[in-house]
């Protein structure tokens, strides 16, 4: 695993990443509850999605790519909890690996990078919505800090069924 690890480089998303993330993103939409988006993006779509997310203030886009061959592994996001101003200090997070990257420490590096940019902003908390059941996400959360606050039952249907969100949240 340290191999692997050694292999990834984590730095601010830009718009040169937009098909890689936007084809990372859609597997999630497609394939699996994660997202309750339901229809795939187009890059062009996901453009304002990524243009919202600066290098500097408290929306980050950090992005994982393999040092050799600079393939998107995976990002993490930081972006507004609520539209009202009262929750400016408040931040949601999501990180998304693309498929076969998974379990090899790069959610890790990701969040590490996150909160590290985080750091000097003006945030008071991050919270983090995971779609039931989804361990290796509830692993990563609780590994920094999160606590779980609560379960919104039944809140999303696709695929034909219902799925509960777990809430967590973690002061920064």
């Amino acid at each position: 695993m340290s191999s692997e690890r050694t292999e990834v480089q984590v730095r601010p998303g830009v718009e040169s990443d937009l098909t890689a993330l936007t084809d990372i993103y859609n597997h999630y939409v497609l394939e699996t509850p994660i997202t309750f988006d339901t229809a795939v993006f187009t890059p062009e779509e996901r453009r304002p999605w990524l243009l919202s997310h600066p290098e500097d203030g408290p929306y980050r886009l950090k992005v994982a790519i393999r040092a050799d061959t600079q393939e998107i592994l995976g990002y993490a996001t930081s972006s507004p909890y609520r539209a009202k101003p009262a929750y400016s200090t408040s931040v949601e997070v999501t990180v998304y690996l693309a498929p076969h990257a998974g379990g090899r420490g790069i959610g890790t590096l990701l969040y590490k990078a996150l909160f590290e940019a985080l750091s000097g902003e003006d945030v008071h908390r991050a919270y983090a919505g995971i779609a039931q059941p989804n361990e290796a996400s509830r692993r990563l959360h609780e590994r920094f800090g999160f606590q779980h606050v609560g379960t919104y039952q039944e809140v999303g249907r696709k695929f034909g069924r219902y799925w509960d969100v777990a809430w967590y949240e973690k002061e920064l």
